[in-house]
């Protein structure tokens, strides 16, 4: 039964307006505090506000690791020619091509509270609506790609293991993306990543791609990649409004189905000693930067961590207090 739909079950109805939505909802007035849930977007019912921003820039929120990435990736000659280029040959429709004839589209119709959730992240951002897709896979994951019309994709993994709060952090962490302006060079390494599997390696784009992007160009678009994250991450925040929902989807990306068994607190104190330990210790900087070379994403308990520096840092609080990042700076 929709929440919108409790008063009629019994007990004076009450009407609130979904913060995130704008849905109307009618409840029972002895609802439990927190338990009532939007009809349309199914996130929490509550009377606190929630911040829209009318303009916000990336570089209010873009994390310092991000912009060196992504400067010294801009420095390497002809990377901008190469990367159109290899989007030309390869042709940013073969995304679209894939996700329409394999997954599941979100639309109004179908999934609907889904496509809510997106409609709250880019409302929130300042995003146009790219398309979203629902795709089966075991693999507790999500990404963005292409370029002039992006594409959202969300495997059933990830959706299997998360509730709703989480599950629209990561939709504004992936509208991040698009906020941030990374799907360029975000598309070239997710294809590169996909080259990373044997079957594919074999195949004739492999030897595409190398004769298009030098090994300096591929190895710096995956660095810059790892880091990039780390601002959309940021973006999610921006979008939820509570840090421990972004903690707690880490969590869940930790300890997977065993999660429901792990203690919150713990788990942030744990993210504490990882950033001690890296700023204090050489060589466990020195481990986690090599281990993570090889993976597509940074480890996520120190992506709780860096989430944990930005709202102590100040800087969180001040852009949604209304005060860019930059003008602080």
């Amino acid at each position: 039964m929709d929440d919108m739909e409790l008063a009629d079950a019994g007990g004076e109805g009450r009407q609130t307006r979904c913060r995130y939505c704008g849905q109307l909802n009618t409840t029972r007035a002895d609802a439990i505090a927190g338990a009532a849930r939007c009809g349309r977007c199914r996130l929490p019912l509550s009377d606190a506000p929630h911040k829209k921003f009318a303009e916000l820039s990336k570089d209010d929120y873009i994390h310092p690791a991000d912009a060196k990435a992504l400067a010294t990736l801009r420095a390497i000659p002809g990377l901008d020619t190469a990367v159109k280029k290899l989007l030309k040959v390869t042709g940013e429709s073969v995304i679209r091509v894939i996700f329409m004839a394999s997954a599941v589209r979100v639309t109004p119709k179908q999934c609907p509270d889904l496509y809510a959730k997106l409609q709250v992240t880019c409302t929130t951002l300042g995003v146009d609506m790219p398309d979203l897709f629902v795709q089966q896979s075991p693999v507790v994951n999500a990404f963005t790609g292409g370029v002039t019309k992006p594409v959202i994709v969300l495997y059933s993994g990830l959706l299997e293991r998360l509730n709703d709060e989480e599950t629209l952090a990561v939709l504004a962490h992936e509208v991040g993306h698009i906020h941030a302006e990374h799907v360029l060079y975000l598309t070239v390494a997710h294809l590169l990543e996909a080259l990373a599997n044997v079957a594919i390696a074999a195949a004739p784009v492999a030897n595409l791609v190398a004769q298009i992007l030098s090994g300096t160009m591929r190895a710096a678009l995956l660095a810059w990649a790892r880091r990039a994250e780390l601002s959309c991450d940021r973006a999610a925040l921006l979008v939820t409004q509570d840090a421990d929902v972004i903690g707690r989807t880490m969590m869940k990306l930790s300890g997977g189905t065993f999660a429901s068994r792990v203690d919150y607190e713990q788990f942030l104190v744990q993210a504490r000693d990882f950033q001690k330990n890296y700023d204090e210790r050489a060589l466990d900087r020195f481990w986690a930067d090599i281990i993570t070379s090889g993976l597509s994403h940074p480890f996520p308990v120190w992506r709780v961590s860096e989430i944990l520096k930005w709202t102590e840092s100040g800087e969180y609080g001040r852009l949604i207090g209304g005060e860019p990042q930059s003008a602080a700076a």
